[in-house]
Parts: C-alpha cells; structure tokens; sequence
C-alpha cells in the first residue's frame, strides 16, 4: 500500500527497445511517467444487473490499452483505493493529488491523471494554484466514453497524454504546466471550462490558446506555454478555504435570494456572474446590498457569465457602480479558476487587501489582465 490514504500502487510496466544495450544504461535513457488514476468514466463498465456505469480498478484500463505496455517508457501507476465519480471530487482530493505529485516529483519525469471530465477544469485550476515552482508536465485527461467501449476516445487521449508528459527540448519537459488534453488539443489547465457532454471535444479555451495542437504530428505553441525562471524545490500549498459562493444574475432576481447568499454564515467571498463584460442591475436596492456585503470584508469577485471575454468594468454605465463601490474585476477568468482561485487565496491567510492584488495579477497563468507570470 501506499502511504497516501485511499490509493495503492501498481506494478513498474517496462518496455526495453534496445536489447542490445544493458538494462541499466537503457533505464536512465528511459522517460518516467506516473499515471494517477482517480475515477470517471475513463475506468467505467456497464453493470449487467443494474445496467448503470461503475467504476472499475485500473487493472481494467491496463487491459484495454495493451500499449501502454510497449511504450518504452517507464510507466508506473497509482490508483485511487476507490475510484471516483468526478461529480464527488472536492478539496480533500486535490489536497491528495497534490501530496501525490511532490512525493514524485523527483522520480518521474511527467505525471498523468485519470479524472473524470464534469470537474477537470476544476481540479486542473487547483492544482496550477497549489502545485508551486512545479517544472514537470501534469496533465489531466479522461473519456466521454468507458474505455472498454469500442468507439471510446479513451485511448487515444491516455496514449497521447503520455507521450505529451514524456516529451523534452533540450533536455528540459516540453509543457511544465498543469494542463487539459482532451481531443487533439492541449489546454493550460486553469483556462479550461467544459461544454460538452455529447462530443468528444468536451473542452474549450475560450481565452487562452493551445499549448499544442495533435493531428499526425504533436505542434506546440511554445509561446503560449509557461517556463519557469529558475528553478526552485517543488512546494504545495495545501490550504484552501471553500467558505465562499456563485451568485449568477438573471433578469428578475429577486432582492431576497440575493440577501440570503450574501448573508450565508461564514460567507467570506461570492463570484459574482454577471452580464456581458461585467455589467448588472443598477437598482438602489441591489448595489445597497453589495455595499452592505463589502463592509462585511465579503469579497466579491465579478466575472462575466459568457463562454469567452472579458470583464471590463467602467466600459458601461451598469459596470461602472460595480467599481465605485470596491467589487474586483475578475478579468477573462473563467468560473473554475475564479473559484479555486478565492479558495486558494483565502486559505493562505492573506488581509483582504492583498487577496484582492492577487485577484488581479496572474499567479498560474489563469488571467489576461496584468499579465504578470
């Protein structure tokens, strides 16, 4: 068993290419990588008695992509003790995955994690925030259909997923950034939102663009990936405060519903969705109960409820209220990175002056505004 609560460890899958070299020299030449599996559909079979999806262990997976084995790489997993449906992934689990990654950091070359696709953007927006000084690939990645399904798009994205976390330049990992692959395209990870449940192109980038593009050949947009400065120890940051909240606008919400979650105990931040670049009702009654909240050290963070833009507070009359009385511009920030973003400040115990700086600033590459990573 592992030392990390809930998962266990699988056995080394080896493949030696050269025979004619020694077993030593070919495994230092050998690229290390560490499947994660932690659940969702990728790991599903169909249960004949109820007929209902069931998570299977990763033997199951092992089974159905046979090259994996014949790789060349060193292939070592670690599967969830009970794998998860991603519609269950909460703190706790980004807390282990994280633990997970900086224990093996060292060893491995590269990290794939099996995840289920409803809360990805999530947990991949999380770990960007948690995984500091991280200068190895994590790539998340999973199906929309069980891998044992004969048209699963499984395969092909643990296939390429790997060889993306494999990948060097110069002796330095190609992509050392939490990130998406989903169909062909590579996404930084806290950039992704997902919007379909029916295609195979579940994800999308609305503000940010590839980091790499797959059809015959793998295309990087080296431009668009980050590279660190320098190079520091791994650190995770495993405190997050989950005591905030979504407040979507719509036309007609009421003055009550909008009292009752600004006045939810413990509350210490909102994510306010509004309206195109950031606008909102301009009745006395509704900006008098932001205010109210504001005083309360409440935290409001305004993002915009379309799939792609930016906030721009000010660029409108119904924005510019907004700004006079202290809600922060969430910028193009998309609702996954906006949320583990507040959870993640909150829990390092910042004044809610510096929380609001950091809001504004990039610290994982999650925003536009004030590029600043």
């Amino acid at each position: 068993m592992s030392r990390f609560f809930g998962v266990k460890k699988h056995k080394l899958l080896t493949l030696w290419t050269h025979s004619n070299y020694s077993i030593i020299n070919e495994f230092m030449k050998q690229p290390s990588i560490l499947i994660i599996y932690t659940g969702g559909t990728i790991g599903m079979v169909d249960d004949p008695e109820t007929g209902v999806l069931a998570a299977l262990n990763f033997e199951h997976i092992l089974v159905q992509v046979p090259a994996l084995k014949r790789f060349g790489y060193k292939i070592n997993t670690i599967s969830f003790e009970k794998p998860i449906d991603s519609s269950n992934v909460n703190p706790k689990i980004w807390i282990q995955l994280a633990q997970i990654i900086r224990d093996n950091h060292d060893k491995y070359d590269g990290f794939v994690i099996l995840h289920g696709t409803d809360t990805m953007s999530y947990s991949a927006s999380a770990l960007s925030f948690m995984l500091e000084n991280l200068h190895k690939p994590v790539i998340f990645t999973g199906s929309q259909l069980p891998i044992e399904t004969i048209r699963t798009d499984g395969k092909e994205n643990i296939i390429t997923s790997i060889e993306i976390a494999a990948a060097k330049r110069n002796g330095k990992p190609v992509v050392p950034e939490v990130c998406i692959y989903f169909e062909n395209q590579l996404y930084r990870g806290n950039r992704t939102r997902k919007y379909n449940a029916e295609h195979f192109d579940a994800f999308e980038s609305p503000n940010y663009p590839p980091l790499a593009e797959i059809g015959i050949h793998i295309k990087y947009n080296f431009e668009a990936i980050h590279y660190p400065s320098q190079k520091k120890r791994i650190n995770i940051k495993t405190n997050l405060d989950t005591n905030i909240g979504i407040l979507k606008l719509f036309p007609g919400i009421s003055k009550e519903f909008i009292f009752a979650v600004l006045s939810t105990k413990g509350l210490k931040a909102i994510v306010l969705e509004t309206f195109g670049s950031g606008n909102a009702p301009t009745e006395k009654w509704f900006v008098s109960i932001l205010k109210d909240a504001l005083t309360k050290n409440i935290i409001i963070l305004n993002i915009t409820q379309c799939n792609a833009g930016t906030v721009e507070l000010g660029r409108y009359e119904t924005s510019a209220q907004l700004a006079e009385i202290g809600i922060i511009g969430g910028g193009d920030l998309t609702t996954e990175a906006a949320i583990t973003k507040l959870m993640f400040l909150l829990g390092q115990q910042l004044t809610p002056t510096e929380i609001k700086k950091y809001l504004q600033i990039s610290i994982a590459g999650e925003i536009s505004l004030n590029r600043d990573y």
